[in-house]
């Protein structure tokens, strides 16, 4: 099972790729299987760590069970282990989290990526004996705890973590963005947690707290992975002015969606739709029509969404060139 340790290197988040047509209700079998099994392959080529699916921007609300199962079956299957593979269980209730999780487990997952039950927010009480919970009932699966306030109107306090180190031992991540309390969150779980920062903000981690800042996590690796790959690069040989030189650029392609990821607010009503138009745009994955009822942005930020795409695309040309000539 994989431990806080166990984290290194660069997480990709995948979308789920889908068909044409994919964006009507009645359609079914809207999953882009041969375009699945090409991007992991290359993913995997490019020096990618792991990979993540099956959470928001592979929007886990919207598949159908047989096409949630075709897709994870897909990536598993064309991952072979070669590198770890986090699937995506959160569901709206837990008889169906159970469901997800005994799928993933049987087809050799490395871990889950779960959030809590959607619908009726939850109490601290609630949420640890969740995780508690699912942890006894599938004692040899890490999970990685899918830390979206905003997704699940649960604001994921200390002290949740502190019970959850102490009474969920397969929680050993956390997909995480924000590094207020870092160091005191560790601590008081004792490093059993690996706190999990975005490609944005893993130099804030960093400089908070270098020893443990060995892994990020990136949906723009979706794009290409290049520039999140010398970000970890310069983060694992603690090259702090690298950090600070790929952040940057990291910030500028990100410059053109600042309205929409800098507002908590409207990033919740567009963050799949953000997503899955920077990819199709950069080319480096065909992600495919949106899932309904997610399928509106309004004009200004799609193009915003596209350029963003764009940019990344140059900034992938940019670091390939220098891993080239190096």
């Amino acid at each position: 099972m994989l431990t806080a340790a166990d984290y290194q290197g660069l997480y990709a988040i995948l979308p789920t790729p889908s068909n044409p047509g994919a964006n009507r209700l009645d359609a079914v079998n809207t999953v882009a299987l041969d375009e699945t099994a090409r991007v992991v392959n290359r993913l995997v080529a490019d020096g990618v760590s792991g990979l993540i699916i099956l959470g928001t921007t592979g929007e886990c609300a919207t598949l159908s069970q047989a096409d949630y199962e075709a897709f994870a079956g897909c990536v598993l299957e064309t991952a072979a282990r070669r590198i770890p593979t986090i699937v995506g269980t959160t569901a709206l209730g837990g008889h169906e989290v159970v469901r997800r999780m005994k799928f993933a487990r049987d087809n050799k997952a490395e871990g889950v990526l779960l959030g809590l039950p959607m619908w009726q927010p939850v109490t601290t009480e609630m949420a640890v004996r969740y995780y508690s919970d699912l942890s006894k009932l599938f004692p040899e699966t890490a999970i990685m705890v899918y830390a979206n306030a905003r997704a699940f109107r649960y604001n994921f306090p200390p002290e949740f973590w502190q019970a959850l180190s102490r009474e969920a031992p397969t929680v050993t991540s956390a997909k995480y963005s924000r590094a207020k309390n870092l160091v005191d969150l560790q601590a008081s779980t004792n490093h059993r947690i690996h706190f999990m920062p975005n490609e944005s903000t893993v130099q804030n981690f960093f400089a908070d707290s270098q020893k443990t800042t060995t892994s990020c996590w990136a949906t723009a690796a979706a794009m290409g992975p290049e520039p999140a790959l010398a970000m970890m690069d310069a983060v694992t040989r603690n090259d702090a002015a690298g950090v600070k030189a790929v952040a940057a650029d990291i910030a500028w392609a990100h410059e053109t969606v600042k309205e929409i990821i800098g507002n908590p607010e409207i990033f919740a009503l567009y963050n799949i739709q953000l997503e899955k138009i920077r990819i199709d745009e950069a080319g480096y994955c065909r992600a495919g029509p949106i899932r309904p009822p997610y399928d509106f942005m309004p004009e200004n930020y799609i193009e915003g969404a596209r350029e963003c795409g764009r940019r990344w695309k140059k900034l992938c040309e940019k670091y390939s060139k220098a891993k080239a000539a190096a």
